[in-house]
């Protein structure tokens, strides 16, 4: 989760932004070879000039890459650096906002509490958390354990993800609590919807079930029985001396640079992890080897059982499969598509992958796994590019499912950037030539501003200075930005952070007394990251 990019919806297409531009700096540091074996159709130096390459095309100042086979590391390394401009190269211990790839470490604490009988998936979550309410009072009585990891909740997409994304002063209680007004879309278990707000109701369960906090759960869990010395359990708990990356964005979908700090404090289970690829190469072999792994001491010991992974593996919401969106992403059309607990399953050319992918502000990775044939993925990058991370991933599976037939990936999914983008492109036009530059509003400016308030989400401030409106959401202090007249009562909140890219349409409602009654939102480009869930605000004037 996030910066997500409609990753959920794309899955093995995943299109993310792309756009030319100068090569970036390329450090030193190459793809390290561990435990002397290397697999013959995967050749590190080849490897390093793929992945060279993939970065000059999509412009990602830093990769990390793993690769694992029949629970030998055969690669894990770095490539360019940990931030733009700056000399820290990016290596295998480089560590990464994770963000959704966390969900498969939620599913795993719940099954290590369903093996210990603390809990069943079929619990009710009021069993675990009483005061715990949905907007529908059915849903609320009949939702599962299992219920909060498979998104079919009957919320819609992304539904609630405005209480944390992009960062708010809610803490996870809080963000838990106000579910109980985020609407439904859908009935109860009718389809699938991808959320994060579930996961964090997910945290507390782990917390009230275990007596511990979740960071202290997965630390004494699997991190350290893992050896994971590198992992966090978010952007809170980094450490001075860590070599964390740096996120990187397209400021107005275009220069990149930097992003802000951010951390989901508060959604911790949805997507707050960091680690490298060092370790999640660990973690990947654990769940390959069945949730089995071997101690310091050379004793086999289990995090989980195969019962228990069988289950997480397992489908339980499928998912419609979209056409590819250009011919040469035909090959990644899967045979099926669904969620099972904390993973993604589909397949590919035969082959059942299980595999999750995470988008944070500046930061998208994937992690994937084909258990037939004992291969693990993993991926990291610290700009938002879904196409950089599917390419290597795409690129490393053909080199152990088809050797001798190679498809160009970095083509293929800059092809379908493109088409993505000049899509978004058109659609603006059109809102602009739609528009009626010359209407005015209705009201003078001092009749639009006050308090608003959602009944899910609370304060939105409309502000009034120097003649000109701004906007500021009250829990979320990235949210800031000025309201420019677009047409008759609509205006466009532009925030002042641009590389959040979530600007939003802000359309205000009269009363029969001329006065508002409400306001709605709407994300203004279709590139815009679906955890800005504007559509889902009723802003409604505060007396």
């Amino acid at each position: 989760m996030p910066r997500s990019l409609s990753l959920h919806l794309s899955c093995l297409l995943a299109l993310g932004l792309a756009a030319s531009a100068p090569a970036p700096v390329r450090a030193a540091d190459e793809v390290a070879q561990v435990a002397g074996a290397q697999a013959a159709s995967l050749d590190p130096a080849q490897l390093s000039a793929f992945v060279e390459r993939v970065r000059d095309r999509f412009e990602v100042p830093g990769i990390a890459v793993a690769v694992v086979k029949d629970g030998q590391v055969l690669f894990e390394g770095g490539w360019g650096v940990r931030e733009m401009g700056k000399a820290g190269p990016v290596d295998a211990h480089t560590q990464f906002a994770i963000a959704s790839n966390t969900k498969a470490f939620t599913a795993a604490a719940l099954a290590v509490l369903v093996d210990e009988g603390r809990l069943s998936w079929d619990d009710r979550v009021t069993d675990h958390l009483p005061w715990f309410r949905m907007s529908d009072p059915y849903v609320t009585a009949d939702m599962k354990v299992r219920d909060l990891l498979t998104h079919r909740s009957g919320l819609g997409l992304g539904a609630g993800d405005l209480l944390f994304w992009p960062g708010s002063t809610y803490d996870t209680a809080e963000v838990v609590r106000r579910l109980a007004h985020v609407p439904l879309k859908t009935g109860f278990r009718e389809r699938y919807a991808y959320d994060n707000i579930l996961y964090a109701a997910a945290t507390l369960v782990i917390e009230q079930a275990s007596g511990q906090s979740f960071a202290d759960f997965l630390q004494e869990r699997f991190l350290d029985p893992l050896g994971m010395a590198d992992t966090r359990a978010n952007a809170d708990a980094l450490r001075p001396g860590d070599r964390a990356a740096t996120g990187h964005a397209r400021a107005d979908f275009t220069t990149l640079r930097p992003t802000f700090d951010v951390t989901w404090h508060n959604a911790s289970g949805a997507g707050g992890l960091y680690s490298s690829a060092h370790d999640m190469a660990r973690w990947v072999n654990a769940q390959l080897a069945g949730g089995r792994y071997t101690d310091a001491d050379g004793r086999g010991q289990a995090l989980f059982s195969p019962e228990r992974q069988k289950e997480m593996w397992s489908l339980h919401s499928p998912m419609d499969i979209s056409e590819p969106p250009v011919p040469e992403l035909a090959a990644t059309k899967p045979d099926f598509l669904g969620y099972g607990l904390g993973w993604f399953l589909s397949t590919y050319r035969d082959h059942k992958l299980v595999w999750h992918s995470g988008g944070w502000p500046g930061h998208v990775s994937r992690v994937t796994l084909v258990p037939e044939l004992g291969l693990g993925v993993v991926v990291l990058t610290n700009q938002e590019s879904g196409p950089a991370f599917n390419a290597i991933t795409m690129h490393v599976l053909d080199a152990f499912i088809q050797p001798a037939e190679r498809n160009d990936w970095v083509a293929a999914y800059a092809a379908g950037a493109d088409k993505s983008r000049r899509r978004a492109e058109e659609a603006w036009k059109k809102r602009v030539q739609a528009r009626n530059a010359r209407s005015k509003p209705s009201l003078p400016l001092s009749g639009y501003a006050g308090t608003y308030r959602d009944r899910w989400y609370g304060d939105v401030h409309v502000t009034l200075e120097n003649g000109r409106l701004g906007m500021r959401f009250g829990a979320s202090p990235l949210l800031v930005g000025r309201l420019e007249h677009w047409q008759h009562d609509t205006f466009l909140a532009k925030w002042d952070e641009r590389t959040l890219n979530g600007d939003a349409f802000v359309t205000f409602s009269l009363d029969a007394d001329g006065k508002v009654r409400e306001a709605r939102m709407e994300a203004a480009s279709e590139l815009t990251d679906f955890s800005f869930d504007f559509q889902d605000l009723v802003l409604e004037p505060v007396e």
